[in-house]
């Protein structure tokens, strides 16, 4: 069920789940570099219908940096890491924003490309 003209979405191995339902104030869901907890909706059966904790890595709504640009990427993603942070795959497919590769630098070093 990919959309036409987004290309790169084809490869994703899985799809995770962020909400705030529920919460009473406003902004509870997390920017790219946060450390949230998530679900897997697709993808292999041993990883679904779980809550583990994730750090985003992209995200489609557009913020700005502090030099003046816009940035914004095609698709939203996460990595699943364990409590401390390390990731629990081995490789990130796409890039990932700068802003987190700051934050995360072992989720860098895994990373195809910085943006």
């Amino acid at each position: 069920m990919s959309k036409r003209g987004r290309g790169g979405t084809a490869g994703n191995k899985f799809r995770m789940s962020l909400g705030n339902k529920g919460k009473a104030q406003p902004f509870a869901v997390g920017v790219r570099g946060d450390m949230v907890m998530a679900t897997v909706k697709k993808g292999k059966p041993d990883l679904r219908k779980k809550v583990m904790p994730a750090v985003i890595v992209r995200q489609r709504k557009p913020w700005r940096r502090k030099d003046g640009v816009y940035m914004y990427f095609e698709d939203n993603a996460g990595v699943i890491v364990n409590p401390k942070g390390e990731m629990k795959g081995s490789a990130i497919t796409g890039p990932i924003g700068k802003e987190c590769a700051d934050l995360w630098p072992r989720i860098a070093s895994a990373a195809n490309a910085i943006v």
